[in-house]
């Protein structure tokens, strides 16, 4: 198959929405189907690349609240939209948003009579906080904003997105079309316990984490959506107790302000701040650490806590939107409520307490994550296609 993927959100951005639909691109080509990605450029002009799979990159400007991010300009890009698809004359497209870049891949495409998948990926919290505005303005643009995407969406052919709690959610605000759950799925043969101490010993030295200390490992954008704050505080309840230390991998715009809370709750030789870690350490990363935390409210899936989990890593989580799909307590993890500092230090508390409960936590973990597994994913997605494209022929 020819398949066109377009994303406003890609290499070498970092979020879930970008890491998903990078991994498509390359398990698509990896099975022999032709893959051409439309994604921002990373300057004003156009420009053709390769990463992994071969992409084109359509003209953009970068975005002033969000570094590193950038956006194509509606009125800039139709052309180019529409000579891309011209020429590479896809069999099928499938769009990762409802944003510039993708709206206008989807209107060329119907013009053309090519059949799109639409996956969504958006959450409004996760952009509207970065306005810095009152709460009853926020809540009124995150339902212009969900009208806005429903306009765009009820054109696609097949809606899709990682989880059950994301299909309900876009029921609710109402989609017509069959939402179908697909997992983003997870590479089981990439991430996986590792049992090489010397391994573990050197991902550790690498970046600054004792040797001798149990850790909690959080791993993502160190942005105020992620709620690290309540991490950092539910940690500082409990760990001398459980002689733990806290590792925070990622970069963000809350950096500065993590370090300063750091600093005055005294906790400067019990956290690291990695930065940014390539993905060749993640594997070794996650696997050097006894347990993972994640605190963010607006997950549509998670693709880091699949990740962890992956690597035999209990999960510790917030109980909201779709991380109770994977964190199931007291089988592989612990739930804690929304802003719940106290519910926080519990369950790191109950993770740490008892050495036979985590083990038995870390399995349950590999068992849960077997049914993300990356090639279902693809499995399910072609049949999709192959369906779609076999439908616009009769």
């Amino acid at each position: 198959m020819k398949v066109l993927i377009a994303a406003d959100t890609y290499y070498p951005h970092v979020n879930g929405a970008s890491y998903f639909a990078q991994r498509l691109a390359f398990y698509l080509q990896k099975r022999g189907n032709n893959v051409l990605v439309l994604a921002p450029s990373r300057n004003f002009k156009n420009e053709f690349y390769a990463h992994g799979t071969l992409i084109q990159g359509i003209r953009s400007i970068p975005i002033i609240v969000y570094k590193d991010f950038r956006v194509c300009v509606p009125g800039l890009i139709g052309k180019s939209v529409k000579k891309i698809i011209s020429l590479f004359r896809p069999d099928i497209v499938h769009i990762q948003s409802h944003f510039f870049l993708c709206r206008e891949t989807l209107r060329q495409s119907k013009k053309m009579k090519i059949p799109v998948v639409g996956t969504n990926h958006f959450m409004p919290e996760n952009l509207i906080h970065y306005l810095h505005l009152p709460s009853f303005i926020a809540r009124e643009l995150q339902r212009l904003a969900w009208l806005d995407f429903k306009r765009i969406f009820k054109h696609v052919d097949v809606v899709t997105t990682p989880t059950q709690t994301a299909a309900l959610l876009l029921k609710k605000i109402g989609i017509k079309q069959k939402v179908i759950p697909i997992s983003c799925g997870i590479d089981l043969c990439r991430f996986k316990p590792l049992a090489e101490i010397s391994s573990i010993k050197d991902i550790r030295q690498k970046y600054n984490i004792p040797l001798e200390k149990n850790t909690l490992l959080y791993v993502g954008r160190l942005d105020k959506e992620k709620n690290l704050d309540l991490i950092i505080q539910g940690f500082s309840r409990v760990y001398n107790t459980y002689n733990l230390h806290l590792v925070i991998c990622g970069k963000g715009a809350e950096e500065t302000r993590l370090k300063e809370l750091v600093r005055s709750l005294k906790l400067e030789n019990s956290v690291t701040f990695t930065g940014f870690v390539e993905d060749e350490d993640l594997p070794s990363l996650y696997a050097s650490c006894d347990c993972f935390i994640i605190a963010g409210t607006a997950e549509l899936q998670s693709i880091v806590t699949m990740e962890a989990m992956a690597s035999g890593l209990p999960i510790i989580a917030v109980n909201a939107m779709a991380l109770p799909e994977l964190v199931h307590p007291g089988i592989n993890g612990c739930l804690f409520e929304t802003g719940d500092v106290i519910g926080v230090s519990d369950c790191i508390k109950r993770i740490f307490q008892d050495t036979r409960v985590m083990e038995e936590m870390k399995k349950a973990s590999i068992d849960i994550i077997k049914g993300h597994d990356i090639e279902k994913t693809i499995d399910k997605y072609e049949i999709i296609y192959q369906e779609l494209i076999q439908k616009h022929r009769e």
